[in-house]
């Protein structure tokens, strides 16, 4: 059983690393739109703006759906990292509990 669980939950823990950054682009990348960095008239600019609208919305829909609205701040994010920190301490408490069994 640990030839495929310790891999399989080092690829999960990995993947949550990886989607935590792409929120962080996300963030990131709001801003400058919103300080007029940069802009949707650039093809790439545009490009990029919705493959991270793509790859975080459907986790961040539900999140902004359960939270109050407070005005123009987005706390979705802020959210959906603690959720992703929290599921990546438990991968990590499954791949001790699983190494030592």
């Amino acid at each position: 059983m640990d030839i495929i669980l310790v891999p399989l939950l080092t690829v999960v823990d990995i993947a949550l690393a990886i989607y935590w950054y792409i929120v962080l682009a996300t963030v990131i990348f709001s801003w400058l739109l919103a300080f007029g960095v940069v802009n949707t008239y650039n093809h790439a600019v545009r490009t990029i703006g919705e493959v991270l609208a793509r790859l975080t919305e459907p986790a961040l829909r539900p999140i902004r759906r359960w939270m109050p609205d407070i005005g123009p701040v987005d706390l979705s994010p802020i959210a959906l990292w603690l959720i992703l920190i929290f599921l990546r301490m438990v991968v990590g408490e499954l791949l001790v509990v699983v190494r030592q069994v």
